[in-house]
């Protein structure tokens, strides 16, 4: 048996020395967690979540109860923690990525927009607005941060606007589904996702004029949260980071959101939302969708739907 340590905020972010080059790659994607290898037991004594290769790949394997945890051991004292995933060693590089993209949310990736006192500002008002006892009000906030985090993903040159759209683009739900979701209730889906779009730019720029964003930032991130619900129109002077956040809101769904809503809404509507989001992500971006860890049906609904696109 072998492990993976990853070491969430709070460590340096210079590139570790002497990491086997199995796992360079991960260490690229994501630079903000720090990988040990992990012969044996741990040596220091981070807080820590362990993560069994052999669990993680079960059918059975109970996702919420590790969002859960891990969302507890992240907010603990909001300190360094560490996730060790252990496994054999043929397995351990691609099973950490899947778990480490499913923890990713917690690993603060910042850059030079948002490496400032006023973000972190945006993100205690965020987190304040979302009333986390709620279990739909806390799957919100975990997509919004890791909606965030996959812009770094996708572009790790984000600007301001792009990262403050990905974590308010769902920022309407506090009003209309903190306690039921009501969308497969609408006549018009696509009718329903832009009001939905709409009302919550306005709620986003309100919030963020408070905070003390300038005003060309915040109004270009209202523009992209009121226009994220379909593809840029012709002309659209922020297509590219419109583009963006629509890879971003729908790897964090097939990454993080897919199985409830699988349990929350059914098979036929999860293959509805599956072609619907789908056809908002970008080619270039589906090569993430093969290192995610789906459910079987979310899987299967995938697999048709890009078999449909590429006919």
């Amino acid at each position: 048996m072998s492990g993976l340590r990853a070491i969430f905020r709070g460590v340096s972010r210079e590139r570790a020395h002497g990491l086997p080059s199995a796992w360079e790659g991960l260490a690229r994607e994501l630079p903000a967690i720090r990988l040990r290898e992990m012969p044996g037991p741990p040596e220091d004594d981070i807080p820590s979540l362990s993560v069994p290769v052999e669990e993680w790949e079960s059918q059975n394997f109970n996702f919420y109860d590790m969002d859960w945890r891990l969302d507890s051991l992240a907010e603990r004292d909001f300190g360094p923690f560490a996730v060790d995933i252990l496994g054999r060693p043929e397995e351990l590089p691609r099973a950490a990525g899947e778990i480490l993209t499913r923890c990713q949310r917690w690993m603060d990736r910042r850059n030079e927009a948002s490496r400032s006192a006023v973000f972190d500002r945006v993100l205690a008002e965020h987190r304040d607005a979302h009333d986390l006892a709620k279990p739909l009000v806390r799957a919100d906030y975990d997509h919004a941060l890791d909606t965030w985090q996959w812009t770094f993903r996708l572009a790790p040159d984000a600007d301001l606007a792009v990262q403050l759209a990905a974590l308010f683009h769902d920022v309407e739900r506090l009003a209309s589904e903190a306690d039921a979701r009501v969308e497969h209730h609408a006549a018009d889906y696509q009718v329903f996702k832009n009001d939905h779009a709409a009302r919550g730019a306005e709620l986003a720029e309100a919030l963020l004029a408070w905070v003390g964003i300038d005003a060309g930032a915040r109004e270009r991130a209202a523009h992209l949260i009121a226009a994220h619900e379909h593809l840029p129109g012709p002309g659209d002077p922020d297509a590219a980071a419109l583009s963006l956040l629509n890879d971003a809101d729908a790897l964090s769904f097939f990454s993080l959101n897919s199985g409830g809503y699988l349990d929350y809404f059914g098979p036929e509507a999860t293959r509805r939302k599956v072609a619907y989001t789908l056809r908002r992500l970008r080619p270039e971006a589906r090569r993430y969708l093969d290192g995610l860890r789906l459910r079987p049906t979310v899987a299967a609904a995938v697999a048709a739907e890009l078999e449909a696109l590429a006919a």
